[in-house]
């Protein structure tokens, strides 16, 4: 891992990590993490192998093996686990109910925490997250803060859900928003900040083009100068 590039993309909630995260990955031909999304993905795969979700003997050595890959495009990025697609199984509220279970497990964190660690391979990877510049990757060439207001972020939540047809207002999600954002900064274990040498950028107001080009700008100058 020592010799292989890193860059992170840390930030709160609904900022575009994702998006971005994504986009880089693609553009450099670099591996991709969502960090976000393993915890979900060990759940998936607790259930399918009929492993009880407080079964932390069970769940450390499923956490440390964990098979799984995330397939990065210039649109978006698949989740295969164990050679199946599972972007789509991840996001439902019975996962994300049984995903917060097993993060609660220290155990499982420690064995997760290698297996993040275990995805920095040539030529390079991306890794999108909460805590990927201050704990995971403390060394990566190039740290990225993406942030956003809460009111653009409640925005795009919004449209992204009543493009998927649900009822919702915004108020509620804006609440939502900042209640997170109060846990994830005020929480012991890792909590949600920058990096003290990360470029902090603000993508409110901002195209998913333009904030692309500025972090690619960023990186660029730390990967070629």
């Amino acid at each position: 891992m020592e010799n292989v590039p890193i860059i992170t993309v840390d930030g709160p909630s609904g900022a575009g990590k994702g998006t971005l995260s994504a986009k880089l990955a693609f553009s450099y031909k670099w591996h991709f993490l969502d960090s976000g999304a393993i915890y979900r993905v060990l759940a998936v795969a607790a259930l399918h192998h009929g492993i009880e979700l407080d079964d932390q003997t069970g769940l450390s050595p499923l956490a440390s093996g964990l098979d799984v890959t995330f397939e990065s495009s210039d649109i978006g990025t698949r989740v295969i686990l164990e050679g199946e697609d599972v972007t789509e199984d991840i996001r439902n509220e019975v996962i994300g109910n049984a995903a917060s279970k097993v993060a609660a497990i220290p155990l499982v964190r420690e064995a997760l925490l290698r297996r993040q660690r275990s995805f920095a391979e040539t030529p390079g990877l991306v890794a999108d997250g909460r805590d990927m510049g201050t704990v995971v990757f403390p060394s990566a060439v190039a740290k990225i803060y993406l942030t956003a207001s809460p009111e653009a972020r409640a925005q795009r939540r919004f449209e992204e859900l009543k493009a998927k047809g649900l009822d919702v207002k915004i108020s509620r999600l804006l609440e939502d928003i900042k209640a997170r954002d109060a846990r994830d900064a005020g929480r012991s274990t890792a909590p949600l900040r920058a990096a003290e040498d990360a470029y902090e950028l603000d993508s409110t107001g901002l195209s998913v083009i333009q904030v692309f080009e500025k972090a690619k700008q960023f990186i660029d100058s730390k990967l070629f100068s």
